[in-house]
């Protein structure tokens, strides 16, 4: 999971907030202000976005007086993410609930120091938000160390620098976890973490935020996220795939039952995918023939037939394959709500996922575990 900046984040996931009603400032409900200073700015006006549907969607006009300070009045029904805005490019977010709240930061970065009062949710944000960012730094550092001890083929380091991966990315979620009882938290939930891979920790975080703020719209709004990927949790009977093979024919997941099996959706203009392959067909002819077997199943998101075929034998992918030539269309990303490759499903010889998104070293030791 590549986090992003949470404050970024949020104009891409209120989208999925569509089955709620947007309940803005306008609409009713009790009384706030909003008493800001915003220092080394010129008069002039600033402007209160509420966090929509779709969009940032302006709510208010306030003027900067001479010595910096401005107000917001209105009314809001439920505790809401908002954002203070000179333009559309910087502002400083916060959740914006009954009675007043003050806010002082810098015209020059309105995300640098920020002083809150009034809002402890608004609080939450700031340092979930910081927190954010660090880890994102620290994970670009990381993710060059795993890189270079793995083309120096310094196995051992390379597993290091993958746990302390896992334990930054913790940090993340133990802050979540920490407060349930906070829209912060949810909204953290539906945007930070990636169902794909940590479905089973967001689905009981769901099942918090369902019993304390059950009435919030970022409550639905992570519930509503986690509909597509019930039906491919880990535990779950894999739904099949059936699609067309290299020569023409046509290619099951079920008919390769009885043996431990990996899905790897990839595509020959990935180059991470095509990075990992000699890993993977290293791995897969160590362990095919071992326990109770062990196969692939390629899915590709190829659009070209001639670079997939290529890619399969270039790569020398000896494993069945499959691919529809749909691209990110692909009728089986789709059932397994796949947004970004390589991804893998592992399945056991019963057809039930018990792993999602291993790769690498992770992979080995599953495999490992389960076969030798």
């Amino acid at each position: 999971m590549r986090l992003k900046n949470i404050a970024a984040v949020a104009s891409a996931v209120v989208v999925l907030a569509g089955c709620q009603g947007n309940k803005s400032a306008s609409n009713g409900g009790e009384g706030y202000t909003i008493k800001g200073k915003l220092n080394n700015a010129a008069s002039g006006p600033i402007y209160l976005y509420e966090l929509g549907e779709v969009q940032f969607e302006a709510r208010d006009t306030a003027q900067i007086s001479a010595d910096g300070t401005f107000t917001f009045e209105g009314n809001v029904s439920e505790p809401t993410f908002y954002r203070i805005a000179r333009d559309q490019q910087n502002g400083l977010m916060l959740v914006l609930d009954k009675g007043q709240i003050s806010v002082e930061a810098d015209a020059e970065d309105m995300n640098g120091t920020v002083k809150v009062e009034g809002s402890e949710d608004t609080k939450l944000f700031l340092e979930l938000n910081k927190l954010v960012n660090e880890t994102r730094l620290k994970q670009m550092e990381l993710e060059e160390q795993f890189k270079k001890a793995m083309q120096e083929g310094k196995t051992a380091e390379a597993e290091q620098v993958r746990q302390d991966f896992v334990v930054m990315q913790n940090q993340v979620k133990n802050f979540i976890a920490q407060h349930p009882n906070s829209v912060v938290s949810a909204f953290g939930t539906a945007s930070l973490v990636d169902p794909t891979n940590d479905f089973a920790f967001a689905d009981s975080m769901s099942t918090l935020f369902n019993k304390n703020i059950p009435d919030s719209k970022y409550t639905t709004l992570l519930n509503e996220r986690l509909k597509p990927f019930r039906n491919t949790a880990v535990g779950q009977t894999a739904p099949d795939i059936s699609l067309p093979t290299p020569d023409g024919g046509s290619k099951s997941l079920s008919s390769l039952r009885g043996k431990y099996v990996l899905i790897d959706f990839w595509a020959s203009w990935c180059g991470p995918c095509r990075q990992e392959n000699p890993n993977v067909v290293r791995m897969y002819n160590a362990y095919k023939n071992k326990g109770e077997g062990f196969e692939i199943f390629g899915v590709s998101l190829d659009q070209s037939r001639d670079k997939w075929l290529q890619a399969i034998e270039k790569d020398k992918l000896t494993w069945p394959h499959v691919s529809d030539l749909q691209g990110w269309e692909s009728s089986a990303a789709t059932l397994y709500n796949v947004t970004a490759i390589p991804q893998t499903v592992l399945i056991d010889p019963e057809g039930k996922i018990i792993a999602k998104g291993l790769r690498g070293p992770e992979l080995e030791q599953k495999l490992a575990s389960l076969l030798d």
